[in-house]
């Protein structure tokens, strides 16, 4: 037995994953904001971070709680709402910061260790990636195949590869272009605000986009 699908289930699931990616969401926009904030490590470390809880939600879909968080309106919520409040957070901590003399080439960056942690919050407190994942891919697991909690971690761990990869594309631009932009004093004055804007808007479009639960 195989844990993967058929060959030509196996083409689609990665045609899917591919188009679902490479549409911007709000990890890339998390992504992006922090590539511009700090550079092309802190986007690449804010990706692996993502990815990680990326994989958090993949081992809830093998083990089931995937499907608890979508019948239970009271999970649903709770877990949304703390992800909101993250990103609010950030946002506001962002707009506090003193903002950057022009003279100066580097602010003091956030360690690396907290920029991926962050990101790895930032993932697992959104209930959209377990709904994601448990709408996704049971319609590419079998269970004459083998274990249905297998072929769930199987395809999950292929998507948040998938999805790593894309994400560091992002990053690495995004973090090219902050390097032109931190030459501009205006750019220098106004990035905090920029992505504290950004934090801030992803935290409520996380509380308020697809608030009703079934």
């Amino acid at each position: 037995m195989t844990l993967l699908p058929h060959s030509g289930d196996l083409v689609l699931f990665f045609t899917a994953a591919a188009v679902l990616i490479v549409i911007p969401g709000p990890a890339v926009l998390y992504i992006v904001a922090r590539s511009i904030d700090q550079g092309r490590n802190a986007g690449l470390t804010s990706a692996a971070g993502i990815a990680t809880g990326g994989l958090v939600h993949v081992m809830a879909a093998s083990l089931g709680l995937s499907a608890l968080i979508v019948s239970s309106a009271i999970a649903y919520s709770a877990i949304k709402y703390l992800g909101a409040a993250y990103l609010f957070y950030l946002g506001i901590k962002k707009f506090r910061e003193q903002p950057i003399d022009a003279d100066v080439k580097h602010a003091d960056p956030i360690p690396l260790r907290r920029v991926f942690s962050q990101g790895a919050l930032v993932n697992i407190l959104n209930p959209k990636t377990a709904i994601f994942f448990f709408a996704f891919l049971p319609q590419f697991v079998d269970p004459a195949h083998g274990s249905v909690a297998l072929q769930f971690l199987v395809l999950g761990l292929i998507f948040t590869v998938m999805g790593f990869f894309s994400d560091s594309m992002w990053a690495l631009t995004a973090g090219s272009a902050a390097n032109w932009l931190r030459g501009n004093r205006g750019f220098l004055r106004n990035q905090r605000y920029v992505a504290g804007t950004v934090y801030m808007g992803l935290g409520l479009a996380t509380a308020f986009t697809g608030s009703k639960h079934n």
